[in-house]
């Protein structure tokens, strides 16, 4: 090459883009036919032996080492590289007949059913040939189009040879039969084979083999003739067959590939041979042994075609070589005859493709990785949230590699001295020449004093190095987050108790994972996108996860006590607690200053939250803790109603709604929201560490007299359980008379039920009550349920009171012995005892039986948990695969990774929903900002607005671009503000009319005292005004969701995470005691899957007339199905001596009462209706009451037979009403309408029955909606129902997760369920869906149908090591250096 000085000097570089190494852009799929194989090969293989007697492998042999070395000691003869640097390089192996290749065996089929067996044309007419021919040809039909218009014509095909039993070629007259799956080549057992049943062919060659066998005896006998199709006479046939009937048939390639004539015998690389026993054995992989047997099955085949055998053993030989071949493939394929299976199956290649060890999803999906520890977890409440302990024996093994620079040089070469057995240490040095030192060994001190910089030093993990941290089950993003990592001395990883929430862990034996980032843009991207304080809030509903726990809210509270006073001493002490008596502290001044100065517990955590008074930090909120009584008032008798203004704690006793997790009025989420999640994170390090030393010098403890009842509580508990007994009693007496008032849709046994039920959870609530009173206020586990940090009243009164009726599947005990639970009660028996009430505490102990019922009640938990878990588990898997390539792009759209567009904005109105503040999704709270602004931003002396002012600077602010739809603002918000503000003027005239000012002027001055009163109860100046409009308007644009953000797999961790908290699987339905619908983790199931059958089907009808229940009646019976059994008095059959007939006489009263509009005409149409039509009989109506069923049949014998078969129809023949409805059950809504709840299907019957108001009409069922409605209506009742669940739950999840799922659901223009079916039809890429399941079907038919896969997907990225186009991966960075100033070092001119 040239000098440098000689090269042509530009102006101007070119910039040239350094794209790094190459990456792969797309992968087809193709078939190898035997000839590409050979060509492949570097040699042939014949000999089923391994090594000769030196240990060396056998030439031509299957560990040849042409194919690459077989041991660490040996050399590839091909390349003359060694065993780790050989890539290893292919055989092949040629059979002396073709066998089928076992992937491709339904291919074949469905090709043979297509084509004559003579000419090796397709069966179909010119015409409809070029039609589907063009229809294939399209440059619109994608793969899924193509395949089903394969599976068209294969029908065609079927159905033009099954409607005329054989079917004539057009081209060359061969009159083709049926093919199918049928015995094998040699007629044996096994039914790897294909047949050509030409038995309904009626041509000379039926004759001539008739006439062939005739002198034999078993002619007489009717055969069968039956050509089996070898693979010999197809591979002639498809060697025959034209290109353009391949195109046709959607095959990329030649069909005769789909026949096996060469193996490809595979390189040594992916088959190792391992020594065994000192050397005498070798142990074959499972592959190589196969390959053993097809060379041992082949020799015989081989020497049969030289004529050595007759012609069946030949048959039988080339059997077993068609089954060893298919076994090689896939070792479990189906048809093999029982004799000929191997006692220990070996593993094919499709076993080791498939399943969760399978190479997909094994080694490709998820790998094992290094840098990586583990081990028990233990709490500490020193350490900041953002930090994690790690041990000195774990810093030593986990290395960081560091650079030299001369920042570091110093530090890096004590590292090197100290070596590898010293903390801090280092354990190997990397040389810029690829070297490396083990520093255990070497001479070290010499090591370091000849440190350079560009040496990399793999030093031991120091105090700030970033560390992953991972618990599984990992169901969402916060299960890994990264710390700050601090060495400490002992053996277990330690961490704030704070931060237990995200990993869902607890300190009883939990072990968790760690993981070092081995380079600078690892870390800088754990430290950014994981860090601990990035990650405060679930984007499930923007509520704060890592937020104070059990002991720190118990100290929380217990200092909050309105009686506790601290005197300087304790008051400092305890200041001093929360920063280890580092910060800088301001005391207030304190709240009793004779006859001692004394301080408050609630002042405490005003210093808390504003230490010193250059903290700017104004904390405004209200809370209710759930022992607060009054809405809203502060002089909560309780104090239970929580108020910061301005960081200063004005009352309430802080509890889990103020200070735990899942509350978005809290105060870690308002530190959050207002100012920063630094914010947030120190003041949970100051509450930690103030509570623990806290909680330990005041102490804390419960024992065995907590849960003694009193003498009061004793007596109460009696009376209340001997009253609620003396009632379920007087219950079950007016049952046994049949007396008993039945509740609706409910019979006198489930009504029963129903109020024993009732009864008895009253009895549990009563003694609760009373228990809770009882107890004296110093009492832990009461001190424990008020705060919130753990338990709950019941569990307090199950331990002290009672433990209440035990369930087993949502119903009282079941009867396990004839008529009776146990056999310790009378039979028939349904007191709360015998039904396994439990009267007893678990203090005083439970009785024998009662023991019993509990544990039945308890094993239902344990089993519903475990079933619950795998099926969560599942579900979540497959959401993820489906939503994980979903984005959000910088047009604001949501994507596909193909580029289809899933949403044009997410979530209507492009949020994101961790930064929600409000409840349901709401971006703001605006009650809580309005507060705010009020607090830091005091009116002074300004005057207050009157209502029109207010109104104008309104819609002055409203009225700008960045509150319209173009400047990114949902006329959700601006409605929502608009709403807000005129609340607040109707407040304010409210105020002023009752002050007797008016309404909509205010004068100026102030100087009037009910002018005063009233702007500062309710007015507002123009700089709050101003202040609050803006505060708003720029927050809610700060809650745009990012370009890149992968909300697809964030919406399928929010919809499978809660999955695992569900409880049991059904629940009553909307009042209606006997109305079960399907709740929990099932109905999720069947949503998500698109079930086209539902376990229980609802449809909930309004009525056009909604407040009388006589006409619900009537719309009842309408819809209700009723038999004729139901509404005929009697249906006799009368024989006279002129005709026999079925008399049938209606019941009109029962009619009547039933408000059924049924007559006797039209009685008679739906029986017309009904019967078969072959035998109508002739009806005659008499008397409007009375009808006369005359059987038309002639014959005499048979008329007795004709009669007692119609009294059998007649009972169930429909008069009036749906079929598919079970019933129809009248429910009574709070608010006094009536509407109905129909069982079943057809919504459309039930939407066009009068009364119905069609329009308000809703289902559950999802295909359903699609099928009457379409497909919009399908989306919307999809986010409906998982709303509906997760309510019904207690789950809170933001619509726009369900929105995306739904829409993701439906957006192809059909409801797609997250299963198999679904999602091959959602997603293009053929490694996506072969690392989900069935990964063997996918991958041979991509090959047949030579399948292209752009590499686009996180699936197929993640398997080929590329990096995901989501995230920080859907752009690239140019980096623009800045052209360096030239400088001048002279004075500047006097004259420019």
């Amino acid at each position: 090459m040239a000098n440098t000085q000689d090269r042509m000097l530009f102006t101007k570089e070119p910039y040239i883009e350094d794209v790094g190494p190459r990456k792969i852009k797309s992968i087809r799929f193709s078939m190898f036919s035997g000839d590409e194989i050979r060509k492949a090969a570097e040699v042939q293989v014949w000999r089923s032996v391994y090594y000769d007697v030196n240990r060396k492998p056998i030439d031509d042999g299957l560990l040849d080492s042409r194919m690459g070395p077989a041991s660490k000691s040996g050399i590839c003869t091909t390349c003359d590289g060694s065993f780790t640097d050989c890539p290893g390089h292919f055989g092949y192996l040629n059979l002396a007949l073709p066998v089928f290749n076992v992937g491709y065996f339904s291919t074949i089929l469905d090709i043979l059913k297509c084509i004559c067996k003579s000419c090796a044309r397709i069966l179909l007419e010119e015409e409809k040939r070029k039609d589907y021919l063009k229809k294939m040809r399209s440059s619109k039909a994608d793969a899924l189009q193509k395949n089903n218009l394969m599976k068209q014509i294969v029908k065609k095909c079927t159905t033009m040879l099954s409607s005329k039993k054989a079917l004539k070629c057009t081209r060359c007259g061969y009159i083709n039969g049926f093919v199918k799956k049928g015995a094998s080549i040699s007629g044996t057992g096994s039914t790897l084979g294909i047949v050509h049943d030409r038995s309904k062919v009626n041509d000379e060659s039926l004759e001539e083999c008739s006439s062939a066998i005739s002198h034999k005896k078993e002619s007489k006998a009717s055969f069968r003739v039956v050509h089996v199709l070898n693979p010999v006479r197809i591979l002639a046939l498809f060697k025959r067959m034209v290109d353009e009937d391949c195109e046709l048939l959607y095959l990329y390639d030649r069909p005769e590939k789909l026949i096996i004539t060469d193996i490809a015998v595979p390189p040594i690389a992916i088959r190792p041979s391992v020594f065994m026993d000192a050397g005498t054995m070798s142990n074959e992989d499972d592959i190589t042994s196969k390959l053993s047997a097809i060379i041992r099955a082949n020799a015989p085949l081989r020497q049969d075609l030289q004529g050595a055998n007759p012609k069946s053993k030949c048959l039988l030989d080339w059997d077993q070589l068609q089954i060893e071949v298919a076994q090689y493939i896939n070792s479990d394929v189906r048809g093999i005859p029982t004799s000929m299976q191997p006692s220990k199956p070996l593993r094919g290649f499709v076993q080791r493709l498939k399943g969760k060890q399978g190479r997909f999803r094994g080694n490709l999906s998820g790998k094992r990785v290094e840098y990586t520890g583990r081990t028990v977890i233990s709490p500490d409440p020193n350490l900041k949230i953002t930090e994690v302990a790690i041990p000195i024996l774990m810093a030593q093994i986990l290395t960081y590699p560091e650079r030299v620079s001369h920042h570091n040089i110093e530090k890096l070469r004590q590292c090197v001295r100290n070596g590898s057995q010293k903390y801090p240490g280092a354990n190997f040095i990397r040389y810029p020449d690829g070297s490396i030192m083990n520093l255990r060994f070497s001479a070290r001190k010499r090591a370091a004093d000849e440190l350079k910089y560009g040496y990399i030093v793999e030093r031991h993990l120091e105090d700030g190095d970033i560390v992953l941290f991972n618990r599984q089950p990992s169901l969402h993003r916060m299960s890994i987050m990264s710390h700050r990592a601090r060495i400490m001395p002992w053996r277990t990883l330690r961490f704030n108790e704070s931060v237990c929430n995200p990993y869902n862990a607890d300190f009883d034996g939990d072990e968790m994972n760690m993981h070092v980032p081995q380079t600078e843009e690892a870390r800088t991207e754990a430290l950014m996108l994981m860090g601990v304080q990035n990650n405060l809030c679930t984007p499930k509903n923007g509520a704060i996860l890592v937020a104070s726990t059990q002991d720190f809210l118990t100290s929380a509270f217990l200092i909050t006590r309105k009686d506790t006073f601290y005197d300087r001493a304790a008051f400092s002490l305890m200041c001093s607690y929360m920063g280890d008596g580092m910060d800088p502290v301001d005391l207030p001044t304190p709240a009793l200053i004779k006859p001692i100065e004394l301080w408050t517990g609630k002042q405490l955590f005003s210093v808390l939250v504003r230490p010193h008074a250059h903290m700017r930090v104004y904390l405004n909120l209200t809370v209710l803790e759930k022992n607060c009584v009054k809405q809203k008032e502060t002089m909560c008798p309780n104090d239970g109603f929580v108020y910061f203004r301005n960081s200063e704690l004005i009352c309430g006793q802080l509890g889990k709604a103020t200070l735990g997790n899942g509350n978005k009025d809290g105060l870690f989420s308002v530190l959050l929201r207002d100012y920063n999640a630094h914010a947030a994170a120190s003041c949970m390090n100051r509450i930690a560490k103030l509570s623990a030393r806290w909680i330990g010098n005041h102490g804390f403890s419960i024992g065995i007299d907590d849960v003694q009842p009193g003498e009061l509580l004793k007596d109460k508990k009696k009376e209340t359980i001997e009253d609620g007994y003396k009632a379920c009693d007087e219950l079950i007496h007016s049952y046994n008379k049949g007396n008993l008032e039945l509740e609706p849709g409910c019979d006198a046994a489930q009504t029963l039920e129903a109020q024993i039920t009732r009864k008895l959870n009253e009895i549990r609530e009563e003694t609760a009550a009373v228990c809770m009173q009882e107890l004296h206020w110093r009492n832990s586990p009461l001190i424990m349920s008020q705060c919130g940090s753990k338990g709950s009243p019941i569990n307090i009164s199950q331990m002290i009171a009672c433990v209440g009726q035990q369930s087993v599947g949502g119903r009282r005990a079941p009867n396990g012995f004839i008529d009776r639970s146990l056999p310790h009660f009378p039979r028939k028996s349904k007191t709360p005892a015998a039904k396994g009430f439990v009267a007893n505490s678990f203090y005083t102990g439970l009785t024998a039986t009662e023991f019993f019922f509990h544990t039945m009640g308890g094993r239902e938990g344990l089993v519903d948990t475990a079933v619950k878990t795998a099926d969560t588990g599942y579900m979540s898997r497959r959401l993820i695969k489906a939503l994980e390539d979903l984005a959000v792009y910088y047009d604001d759209t949501v994507r596909n990774a193909s580029g289809g567009v899933v949403q044009f904005l997410y979530g209507d109105d492009g949020l994101d929903p961790a930064n929600m503040e409000g409840k349901k999704g709401i971006p703001l709270n605006l009650e809580r900002v309005y507060l705010k602004t009020k607090a830091t931003c005091p009116s002074g002396t300004n005057a207050s607005l009157c209502p029109s002012e207010i109104v104008k600077i309104l819609d002055d602010r409203i009225s700008r671009y960045d509150m319209t739809p173009d400047g990114g603002c949902s006329s959700a918000f601006k409605k929502l503000l608009v709403d807000f503000i005129q609340n607040r003027i109707s407040i304010l005239r409210n105020t002023r009319k009752a002050l007797g000012l008016d309404e909509e002027y205010a004068k100026k001055d102030n100087s009037d005292i009910l002018e005063h009163i009233a702007a500062n109860i309710s007015g507002i100046t123009t700089q709050q005004l101003k202040v609050f409009l803006e505060t708003c308007i720029s927050r809610y644009h700060l809650k745009r969701i990012e370009a890149g953000a992968a909300i697809g797999a964030i919406g399928a961790q929010s919809i499978g995470e809660p999955g695992t908290q569900m409880t049991l699987k059904t629940f009553h339905f909307a009042g209606v005691a006997s109305m079960n619908v399907t709740l929990g983790v099932p109905r999720i199931k069947e949503i998500i899957n698109g079930a086209k059958n539902i376990s229980t089907p609802i449809i909930t009808a309004t009525l056009e007339c909604d407040d009388n229940v006589k006409s619900a009646r009537i719309v009842k019976g309408c819809i209700e199905k009723t038999v004729l059994g139901e509404v005929a008095k009697s249906i006799k059959i009368v024989m006279t001596q002129r005709q026999a007939s079925i008399v049938i006489s209606l019941d009109m009263a029962r009619i009547e009462a039933a408000q059924l509009k049924i007559s006797a005409d039209s009685v008679k149409e739906s029986i017309l209706k009904h019967l078969n039509p072959k035998f109508k009989p002739k009806i005659v109506v008499d008397k409007g009451y009375k009808l006369i069923v005359i059987p038309t049949e002639s014959d005499r014998s048979k008329l007795h037979f004709e009669l007692h078969n119609l009294k059998a129809v007649l009972p169930q023949v429909i008069v009036k009403g749906i079929s598919t409805v079970q019933r129809a059950v009248i429910n009574k809504s709070k608010d006094g309408k009536y509407n109905l709840l129909v069982e079943g299907t057809n919504l459309l019957g039930v939407m066009g029955t009068p009364g119905v108001d069609g329009c308000k009409t809703t289902s559950n069922h999802i295909i359903e909606v699609q099928g009457t409605l379409g497909i919009e209506a399908a989306r919307r009742c999809i986010i409906d129902e998982i709303q509906y669940t997760m309510g019904k739950h207690g789950m809170d999840i933001d619509i726009r997760h369900m929105m995306l799922l739904a829409d993701l659901m439906t957006y192809k223009g059909e409801v797609l369920g997250i299963t198999r079916t679904g999602i091959q039809k959602m997603k293009e890429s053929v490694l996506m869906l072969a690392s989900f399941e069935k990964t063997a079907d996918h991958l041979f038919n991509a090959s047949v149908n030579g399948r292209d896969d752009k590499i686009e997907g996180v699936s197929e990225c993640i398997i080929l090591g590329i990096p995901m186009q989501i995230g920080t991966g859907i752009l690239k960075v140019i980096q623009r250096y800045p052209q360096v100033p030239q400088l001048s070092y002279k004075p500047d001119p006097i004259i420019s």
